[in-house]
């Protein structure tokens, strides 16, 4: 037996696993899970998955579920969940075999809101139960009050849509026809979705074609020794990053705009304790459960505040070891401990993204050379669906935008970037107009909406979406519409969401500001979508008069714009 490395609970076994061979097996079950990614995505009907990529793939273990790799393309926002989601069908599926697969969509059960369908399969190798992998797509539509799911005004998950329990979906390889056709009737499109069905299935058979090939490379015994040695690794280090952070309790606020139902803020009060390596952190303080569908599941709450740590230390590779000094209190008694039946619509989108903007700020002050301002913070989620009266077929479009990035510690943040949670990109507005019966009559930045610093936040986007036929029912889910994201250190808050709803010649701003529901359109009227901007990072009047002279010039902000002294001043 070589000699171990005992640490904090960890045991390392390095000289089992020379590092070249670590090095590779850690690529190799990456690179497994990203063919899963790029199966899903190429395979997929819907451009949620296709285009914008709301979709992850990976590889957890066959004693807990914990996480052992999980594709790069893949949602960050998954990572958490999909652990939860395998554990939950280790707890509650003894029966499973070879070529099985489960379905499962509950919220309460390891997921979010109930469009994130997700698929476990048990992978054997020589006949025995070996790890699982598992993956979810976001679909268009599993039913519900509006058509893709985002209803702002649910008061029960019963309204949000089909709810699925862990269930076989596939018995050693054969589909089930019935529990398929069950599923498809409760959905709008239910041929795109049976499209994402098989694209779901395809990117696990893929997974489970090309692990085989890396064990029967390397064997299962050197696999097995070199994910417990990455997960000792991946320990080591974030220890490490946490022992940069001074000791002691650091905290700060966030709000959501409101819960689509009552027009008042919820607030997110997060608590970070500090000791050495160790990170405890809690909610203590956080709103109650809310009548409406921001309440957010436990497996999100938990994947928000891995997402925040990973946003600072981004060096720390994905696995459960990353993750073991960071302890997070279960915040039972608060809305972001959602249980049955309280609605969950906004909990992965939106609700989320406030968790990360209040674990940055309560860190800016310990760790300012690590920090960036509160980005954006929304997804900008976006649906429509109706009858296109040119094919006869029902549609569902669901739609999420971009926003800026805060500014940090050495320079601005990024114009029209992707949600904290995700690694996606929005869907091409050609794609979207030859699909749907919409124009996108303008799409640009959104000028001066970039909090004023030292080092600015990003620009969010501008856009206006027309419907050009038929009769269509629109939804939104956004936040950040009563106040835009804050700034860091002195620097000054990104600009809020903004949207503009015209019927009949009628503008209207919605009633909660960045949240509303059964809008009814036709042809010619149109939303307005304005998304915020980033924070700014720092003492504006630090800010270098050349990077203000060429935000003129590029038409980030104008000349009289107030969000930054002029040169010279």
């Amino acid at each position: 037996m070589s000699k171990a490395l005992q640490r904090d609970g960890a045991v390392s076994m390095l000289a089992d696993v020379d590092p070249v061979t670590l090095t590779v097996i850690e690529k190799g079950l990456q690179q497994v899970c990203t063919e899963m990614d790029l199966v899903h995505e190429k395979t997929s009907f819907s451009p949620i998955i296709s285009e914008a990529y709301d979709r992850a793939n990976g590889i957890y273990h066959r004693e807990d579920g914990r996480m052992i790799a999980q594709g790069e393309l893949g949602l960050p926002i998954f990572l958490g969940q999909l652990a939860v989601t395998t554990n939950t069908v280790i707890r509650t599926r003894d029966d499973l075999v070879d070529g099985d697969i489960v379905i499962m969509n509950d919220p309460y059960l390891g997921g979010s809101h109930l469009m994130d369908v997700r698929m476990i399969r048990p992978f054997y190798y020589n006949g025995r139960l070996w790890a699982y992998l598992s993956n979810v797509g976001h679909w268009r539509d599993t039913g519900g009050v509006v058509p893709g799911g985002f209803t702002t005004r649910s008061t029960e998950i019963h309204q949000e849509g089909l709810r699925i329990p862990p269930i076989k979906l596939v018995k050693a390889g054969e589909m089930q026809d019935d529990v398929l056709q069950l599923i498809l009737n409760n959905i709008r499109v239910p041929n795109d979705s049976l499209g994402d069905v098989k694209a779901q299935i395809a990117a696990l058979s893929a997974g489970a074609k090309r692990l085989t090939a890396l064990l029967d490379r390397y064997g299962e015994n050197l696999v097995d020794q070199a994910i417990a040695e990455l997960e000792v690794r991946s320990e080591r280090l974030m220890r490490s990053h946490i022992e940069t952070i001074p000791d002691g309790v650091w905290s700060a606020v966030a709000h959501v705009d409101s819960d689509g139902i009552v027009n008042e803020p919820l607030t997110i009060r997060v608590n970070l304790q500090v000791s050495g390596s160790d990170m405890q952190v809690d909610f203590a303080g956080s709103s109650a459960p809310c009548a409406g569908p921001l309440n957010t599941v436990w497996a999100t709450t938990l994947s928000a505040v891995y997402i925040a740590l990973k946003h600072i230390f981004p060096d720390v590779p994905m696995n459960a070891g990353c993750f073991r000094p960071i302890q997070v209190e279960e915040p039972r008694g608060t809305f972001l401990y959602a249980e049955y039946p309280s609605p969950t619509a906004g909990s992965a989108a939106e609700v989320s993204q406030r968790i990360i903007e209040a674990i940055l700020l309560a860190l800016a002050p310990a760790i300012p050379d690590r920090i960036f301002a509160p980005p954006a913070g929304t997804s900008g989620n976006l649906s429509l669906g109706g009858v296109d009266p040119l094919t006869g077929e029902n549609y569902v479009m669901y739609y999420f935008s971009g926003g800026g990035y805060g500014g940090w510690y050495d320079g601005d943040g990024i114009s029209n970037g992707c949600a904290t949670i995700g690694i996606s990109k929005t869907q091409p507005v050609e794609v979207l107009e030859l699909r749907y019966p919409v124009i996108f009559e303008h799409y640009s930045l959104r000028e001066d909406s970039g909090g004023a610093g030292k080092y600015r936040g990003g620009l969010g986007v501008d856009y206006r979406m027309k419907l050009l036929r038929g009769t269509a029912t629109a939804s939104f889910m956004m936040d950040h519409g009563r106040q835009g994201p804050p700034g860091t250190l002195g620097g000054l808050p990104g600009a809020a969401n903004e949207i503009v709803v015209s019927r009949d010649g009628q503008a209207e701003i919605p009633e909660h500001i960045s949240k509303g529901e059964g809008y009814v359109m036709r042809p010619g009227d149109w939303i307005d979508v304005k998304t915020p901007g980033g924070g700014g990072y720092g003492d504006p009047c630090e800010r270098d008069c050349g990077r203000i002279a060429k935000d003129e010039k590029s038409g980030y902000l104008a000349r009289t714009s107030s969000f930054m002294p002029s040169p010279g001043e």
